[in-house]
């Protein structure tokens, strides 16, 4: 008897491509006073580098899990990604960011 397509499975990726945002979370696009930004979440095990928060100036440590932000109407310019710490992107607009 032939197999039947089971609705409702998930279909299988094919080798070697990932689903846009895999591993990583998915990019959403935030707004704020600032402007609208394309925001991504790393997972604490996916955080493998350090970085310095820009609203903190304080080092993102690797294992520690963040936002990944930049301007939406960038489309993903590494230059303008920013890596933040999860509170200080939550609070930016007590501050403000600040471009470096």
């Amino acid at each position: 008897m032939p197999r039947r397509n089971r609705p409702g499975r998930p279909k299988r990726a094919q080798p070697g491509i990932r689903p846009m945002g895999a591993g990583f979370g998915f990019a959403q696009v935030e707004a704020g006073p600032d402007g609208d930004w394309m925001v991504r979440t790393v997972p604490a095990a996916q955080a493998t580098k350090l970085y310095r928060c820009p609203g903190c100036d304080h080092e993102i440590r690797p294992g520690v899990g963040h936002v990944v932000a930049w301007p939406a109407d960038d489309y993903g310019s590494v230059e303008d990604r920013r890596h933040w710490h999860t509170g200080c992107w939550r609070g930016r607009r007590r501050q403000g960011p600040s471009r470096r």
